[in-house]
């Protein structure tokens, strides 16, 4: 993955999830497929435990992908109150959608005719996954049955590389990505890798993002999916990885997972 941006307002509920979608799909010439495992997902559930439907579904999924969150309830902000919790400070919600469909009487203002009108609700409600929210009652975090594994290719040389650069480095999640806001690289654990080459070279993709924070190159790390600047910061990225995996001796078999 890329660089992760802060969430853009001003568009419809509809045009934001589509969009997202789109640029999932366009993210590469194998979006699904990464060199790590994946945490075992469920069904969508709401705080009480009943499953979202419809679009909710799809959407609450792919977000889940995207942060790294491994709990399947989702909560508004009041829910989680309610509950005695506390969503984190500089958490940011996801929108979950309400939709209806009724009928209506209305008169004609011309004959005074009444007839039944169908009508349509569509409403964005912000929400929470339960792993953004501290304090809450264990069953909200569910155990993860994945089993941790120790990968192959170890080298104390390259993490003694690696560990000597000041970077703000957490592990949690499914994901691999650069938050420039935090200045921040998210990793998946080591343990879901396939092999140490995979998890070193994914770090050094990461990393060339995050030396374009302002403090250190400066480069333009705000600009949108599908532009070319967009477009360009991959191309450094890219390039930058593999030119340390050469220097490193890591193996270019990395590279069909970061094609886009």
């Amino acid at each position: 993955m890329a660089y992760r941006k802060g969430q853009g307002g001003g568009l419809s509920p509809a045009t934001r999830i589509t969009q997202e979608i789109i640029a999932r799909l366009e993210a590469g010439t194998k979006p699904w497929i990464k060199p790590w495992r994946g945490v075992p997902v469920s069904r969508p559930l709401r705080a009480c435990g009943i499953p979202y439907r419809g679009m909710n579904v799809f959407w609450l999924w792919m977000v889940a992908d995207m942060c790294g969150y491994a709990s399947p309830f989702w909560m508004t902000y009041n829910q989680a109150k309610s509950l005695g919790a506390q969503v984190r400070k500089g958490e940011k919600s996801t929108i979950a959608i309400f939709y209806k469909s009724y009928t209506k009487e209305v008169e004609a203002p011309d004959t005074g005719e009444k007839t039944d009108e169908a009508r349509r609700v569509l409403k964005a409600y912000p929400v929470f996954n339960a792993d953004q929210v501290e304090g809450l009652p264990e069953r909200f975090h569910p155990a993860a049955t994945l089993e941790l594994v120790e990968p192959e290719g170890r080298e104390a040389e390259l993490d003694a590389f690696f560990n000597a650069i000041p970077v703000n480095l957490r592990h949690q999640g499914c994901e691999a990505y650069y938050e420039p806001t935090a200045d921040r690289v998210t990793m998946p654990p080591v343990s879901l890798f396939n092999g140490f080459d995979h998890y070193y070279a994914t770090l050094a993709h990461e990393l060339s993002h995050w030396t374009g924070h302002a403090s250190r190159l400066g480069r333009d790390l705000k600009n949108r999916f599908g532009t070319a600047a967009y477009a360009a910061e991959e191309l450094v990225a890219e390039l930058s990885s593999a030119m340390l995996g050469a220097e490193l001796g890591l193996p270019v078999t990395h590279l069909d997972n970061h094609a886009s």
